[in-house]
């Protein structure tokens, strides 16, 4: 007798669905991509216990016709792909016939549809089989619920999260499915509380508002651009706002939220020198196409997609952020009160999140226990069975009251912070200095008056719009870094010799990359020379090198080559003159006079971006004449 067989339909749609549902947020996922398919203006989704109890999602689409509804729950089944070439022509968020078919097949499902002019029906499924059908009074649209996840796969369970992990998790697919679709009126209702709420007008910067909060709402830039095959539009936030992590990196493909590894290096191309290392945007970036230009089906959830012409693409994406940036003036602005406020409620969070984590694996964990006692003992007593049971509800009920109250006690220190935040924007609105700046118009950073030196490291300016610090290590790098960086462009045939040539000796692996990219490295200065064997050597470099760093930057850049594998000649010149910048400025602790420091700051005013130095640190901070007035209790 043979060993392969065929899995039971029940078994093969669990592990298909182990693609498709990995966690409470999946659900949300799929059933809100259906809704918006099926062209509705308004979404309301409601979970209980971060949707492990409950998920239910009701809009106001075109409903499931009656002659669908027998196959609504089959694996594979759907209304969007007719044929092959239906596969590369996808304008709708889902195409396979999987959600519906996985998520029944690991949960109890109701689902209540209503197509216009007619009856309403009602279908329950469970293990991905139609359980009943019947006739049911329903508006226009479709609600559906889904409970129990995972109660058939216990094992799944394991792999939850806590119960405010998974809201997050639901929250941040709402979000982003409210910036891509901003026409729709989106809202989230948690254990009976509103989490989101969006007003459907259709402009995105609202709902990044409403995400993000009117502080950052407001330094948002508009981007747009085309090409010959892409349409750019978007909103990329001040490098002031920057994050510790890709998470606020959104990017959208006719609407359909994408990882991207490449369009992500893009956008943060575009904000060159103006972030710093180890820090990442804010930004909302729509890519309309043809839809034959992307592959957005070699991932279970279509998150990662494949694309044509992606070179092209990145282009695009870096020449619009930085055009965005081009004419803005980017001096961030103190705000010690502010600062000192969020990062007190943000202790204080940390520390209600560890109190309730804890209270609620010491109440699971003696659940367990006293479930392992039972099965032990065997008891088949019934009345000691209800006690337990209803003692199992009452842990339940304790856990969730705690959820509750953390949760309670997180909205109402959020609504101080950002009634605070909205205050301070009503002055910030009125801010001159963010519009005036010389009157020559090339140059970005107001005229101002040095007035002094802090600790031999900060400058201090003042003018009519209050006080400036200004690193004075940052100034300088900024000022030779873009020196450098022209200089590199134009590489002569003028040389200096070495007075012992460097000697580098390469693997085998290495040669190959070395012989493939020597003629790029001679573009940049550094000309390699064979010495028999493995062996090269570098016996000159161009005269604008640094001559006492000269052979440190030869290494670095051989070092950068053989690290990425690939030659990239704008990136080589770029590291070498962040590189020459660096070492070349003043450092902290040197005391300059004061027409040494005018004369910095004058220089400064004349770079390209004089607001960060080529690693991304801020130059120069403002403190406004209210914020002064504010600090020394002249105002209130």
């Amino acid at each position: 007798m043979g060993k392969i067989k065929e899995l039971q339909t029940s078994l093969a749609n669990k592990i298909a669905a182990g693609e498709v549902v990995e966690r409470p947020g999946s659900v949300v996922k799929e059933l809100l991509e259906n809704a918006i398919d099926a062209k509705a203006t308004e979404i309301n989704i409601e979970v209980e216990e971060s949707g492990v109890s409950s998920i239910r999602v009701v809009d106001n689409g075109t409903g499931i016709s009656e002659d669908d509804l027998d196959l609504v729950f089959h694996r594979h089944a759907t209304s969007k792909l007719d044929n092959d070439d239906d596969l590369f022509h996808i304008r709708t968020l889902g195409f396979r016939g999987e959600a519906l078919a996985s998520i029944s097949s690991v949960a109890k499902v109701t689902l209540k549809t209503c197509t216009d002019n007619a009856e309403g029906h009602e279908i329950y499924a469970e293990n991905g089989a139609i359980i009943n059908k019947k006739p049911a009074k329903a508006k226009r649209g479709t609600d559906i619920r889904v409970e129990s996840l995972f109660y058939n796969t216990p094992a799944r369970l394991k792999y939850i999260k806590s119960l405010y992990t998974e809201l997050g998790k639901i929250s941040d697919i709402i979000n982003r499915m409210a910036m891509s679709h901003p026409d729709i009126r989106i809202s989230l209702v948690a254990d009976g509380k509103t989490i989101i709420h969006t007003n459907g007008s259709g402009k995105t910067n609202e709902v990044m508002a409403e995400i993000y909060g009117m502080k950052v709402a407001k330094d948002l830039v508009h981007i747009s651009g085309d090409t010959s095959d892409y349409h750019l539009e978007g909103f990329v936030a001040k490098p002031e706002h920057s994050r510790s992590n890709k998470h606020y990196m959104s990017i959208f493909i006719n609407g359909r939220y994408i990882k991207n590894f490449v369009l992500n290096k893009a956008i943060l191309e575009g904000y060159h020198t103006l972030l710093t290392i180890g820090r990442y945007p804010i930004c909302y970036i729509n890519i309309t196409m043809d839809p034959i230009l992307v592959d957005v089906n070699v991932h279970p959830t279509k998150l990662e997609v494949r694309l044509s012409k992606e070179e092209q693409l990145y282009k695009l994406i870096v020449e619009k952020i930085q055009d965005a940036f081009k004419d803005k003036i980017l001096i961030p602005h103190n705000d010690i009160d502010k600062i000192n406020k969020k990062n007190k409620v943000l202790e204080q969070f940390e520390q209600q999140k560890i109190q309730f984590d804890q209270r609620a694996k010491d109440r699971l964990q003696k659940e367990q226990e006293r479930q392992e006692e039972q099965q032990n003992e065997a008891i088949e007593d019934t009345s000691i069975q209800q006690e337990d049971y209803t003692e199992k509800s009452q842990s339940q009920d304790y856990i969730k009251e705690d959820n509750d109250s953390y949760q309670a006690q997180q909205r109402q220190a959020l609504t101080e912070l950002e009634s605070s935040e909205e205050l301070d924007l009503k002055v910030d609105y009125n801010d001159v200095v963010k519009d005036k700046v010389s009157n020559n118009p090339s140059r970005r950073v107001p005229y101002m008056e040095v007035v002094g030196q802090v600790h031999g490291t900060y400058i201090i300016a003042q003018n009519e719009n209050g006080m400036f610090m200004i690193d004075q290590h940052a100034a300088q790098e900024r000022i030779k870094y873009e020196h450098f960086r022209d200089k590199i462009g134009e590489v002569s045939n003028e040389v200096q010799n070495l007075l012992i040539p460097l000697t580098f000796h390469f693997s085998k692996d290495e040669l190959i990359i070395i012989e493939q990219y020597k003629d790029e490295l001679a573009k940049v200065g550094v000309k390699l020379e064979p010495f028999g064997g493995h062996d090269y050597i570098v016996d000159s470099y161009p005269v604008w090198f640094p001559k006492a760093e000269a052979e440190e930057i030869i290494k670095d850049m051989i070092e950068y080559v053989l690290e990425h594998k690939k030659v990239n000649i704008s990136k080589i010149r770029e590291e070498a003159a962040i590189m020459m910048s660096c070492k070349k400025s003043i450092k902290a602790n040197h005391y300059l006079k004061n027409n040494e420091m005018a004369d910095l700051v004058n220089q400064l005013r004349e770079t390209e971006d004089p607001f960060t130095c080529p690693h991304g640190r801020p130059i120069i901070i403002n403190f406004s004449n209210y914020e002064l007035e504010r600090l020394f209790k002249r105002i209130m």
